[in-house]
């Protein structure tokens, strides 16, 4: 995020709802979004129109941005996109939504996930341009995923999190046609002068790459699957 978020109670950093659980866990969840991505694809995109509700990743929660906080656009015709930015929060789910929405605090990102579940909220379209890395150059074709927790405390980094984050960005990456690797696929502290340094040594990038392309290949496999008819 392009600021710090300070928390009403000065930054206390309480234990997350649910603590991480085994990592096998996930496989519930990355065959839902492989299914899910599979049979709605980019038609949410696509057939947004102009009706602001209306998400670009199926099963995310609306949840917009102050329109002072990030610029109108028409990406990709406008603006390439070729990379998505990782983020943490330092801050609570629902007190980050407040601050993207106060027009003062000039900032935002496109998506913010829950630590306890995964749960998505979206805050400003794909095709516009969040202000989320503190580098236009970057803002301008990147898309911002911020995560609910605190750069140092690996409790918040749920396998929720880690599954429903790999799937989004998975999908993400779909749409614009960008490589899932590490360089395309960024940490905030790893955009060019930047002072951030989310999201931090504990976050688990091997284990976040493996499952959003996991992701990629169910999609990739269900897309394939031949379509039988009944005799």
């Amino acid at each position: 995020m392009t600021e710090p978020i300070r928390s009403s109670d000065g930054n206390r950093q309480p234990p997350p709802s649910r603590r991480t659980v085994l990592r096998g866990a996930a496989a519930v969840t990355l065959a839902t979004a492989a299914t899910t991505a599979a049979t709605t694809g980019t038609a949410s995109a696509a057939g947004a129109g102009s009706h602001p509700a209306v998400v670009d990743h199926p099963g995310a929660q609306w949840l917009p941005a102050d329109p002072a906080n990030y610029r109108t656009a028409r990406r990709p015709r406008s603006h390439p996109v070729d990379h998505v930015i990782i983020h943490v929060t330092q801050e609570h789910f629902d007190d980050a939504v407040a601050v993207f929405q106060d027009p003062g605090r000039r900032t935002s990102a496109h998506y913010l996930v829950r630590s306890a579940d995964g749960h998505i909220g979206q805050c400003v379209r794909e095709r516009d341009i969040a202000w989320h890395a503190g580098d236009p150059s970057y803002d301008n074709r990147s898309i911002g995923i911020t995560h609910e927790g605190w750069v140092n405390s690996s409790a918040w980094f749920t396998e929720e999190m880690y599954a429903s984050s790999a799937a989004l960005t998975a999908a993400v990456c779909a749409r614009h046609a960008i490589p899932l690797d590490r360089t395309h696929i960024l940490g905030h502290h790893e955009v060019s002068s930047a002072t951030h340094t989310d999201p931090g040594a504990n976050w688990d990038w091997d284990h976040f790459l493996e499952l959003a392309r996991k992701v990629r290949a169910d999609t990739t496999a269900v897309k394939r699957r031949p379509i039988t008819t009944g005799r």
